[in-house]
């Protein structure tokens, strides 16, 4: 039998990769993907990669991504940890119980051991810049009934926004003698002519009328370390109002405790905290709260 041959022409090579290359070139731009800071246009058999330096003026997205909110209150969380570390090293103080019962320790070394547990906490958080605590020196103790007070303090200027004057008050049983032992080397001559004009008025007195002086946004806190019955705890009552009480009845620890009676509901610091920062500003307000 013979070869058949194919009736077929055969193929042109150079025409068939001719009319793939114009193929090729017609064909739409390579898709391109762009990214805050990035360029890059995919490589693909018709493109290739490319790429630009990035926009100074265009975030980048991972500092989108990972940006922190400010959130003005967010030293609220803080300072509930710092308040609730200085509570419960003073709560072990004063349920100390000598077994000779000829020691415990005195309302000046319980006052101190709150206050320099919290200062250090906080230092440690760095929560300072947006609400700090400012001590109280011997004198402006005499004149404005304050241990130590603490502001709310306003971005970037760092002026008190809300301030918190706190007293500390102690169960009469470990006071042990007057509650303001002031050596006389203190009184300066302006301040006994200060402490004889302010002389029909206690010590809580003296904080409330300084507080009224500045206003509804300067709080007082009464800090009772221990109650009756229940020696052992720390509570706090808190009101941009007991001026309304001066000359109707004496601002002193029986009217603190008295506001606990009957009562049903104690805030946290934090709740305490979110209730100063959030409340309209010519509105009273009074809190009772439990510190541990």
């Amino acid at each position: 039998m013979g070869k058949i041959e194919s009736k077929q022409p055969a193929p042109d090579i150079p025409k068939i990769i001719s009319t793939w290359w114009e193929r090729l070139q017609k064909k739409p731009p390579a898709p391109t993907m762009t990214i805050p800071n990035m360029y890059f246009n995919f490589p693909t058999l018709w493109g290739r990669r490319e790429s630009k330096l990035p926009d100074p003026d265009i975030p980048s997205i991972f500092s989108t991504l990972w940006r922190t909110p400010q959130n003005p209150n967010d030293f609220v969380p803080l300072f509930n940890d710092c308040v609730g570390i200085a509570a419960a090293r003073t709560q072990e103080y004063l349920l100390f119980l000598d077994p000779e019962d000829k020691f415990q320790p005195s309302p000046a070394a319980l006052n101190d051991i709150f206050l320099m547990t919290y200062i250090t906490q906080s230092s440690h958080l760095h929560m300072t810049d947006s609400f700090n605590c400012t001590t109280m020196t011997k004198q402006q103790r005499i004149l404005l009934g304050a241990d130590w007070v603490w502001a709310v303090l306003e971005r970037p200027t760092k002026n008190p926004r809300i301030q918190i004057a706190v007293q500390i008050l102690h169960l009469p049983e470990r006071e042990g003698g007057p509650a303001e032992d002031i050596p006389p080397e203190v009184y300066t001559e302006s301040m006994q002519m200060a402490k004889m004009e302010s002389a029909h008025k206690n010590k809580a007195e003296r904080m409330v009328d300084f507080c009224a002086s500045i206003g509804n946004d300067c709080y007082a806190l009464f800090l009772l370390f221990g109650r009756k019955g229940d020696p052992g705890n720390i509570y706090g009552v808190l009101s941009n109002n007991f001026h309304a009480a001066i000359g109707k009845t004496k601002i002193n620890r029986a009217l603190i405790e008295n506001f606990f009676k009957g009562s049903r509901y104690l805030h946290t610091p934090t709740g305490m905290l979110q209730a100063i920062v959030t409340k309209r500003d010519s509105d009273p307000l009074t809190l009772l709260i439990k510190f541990t």
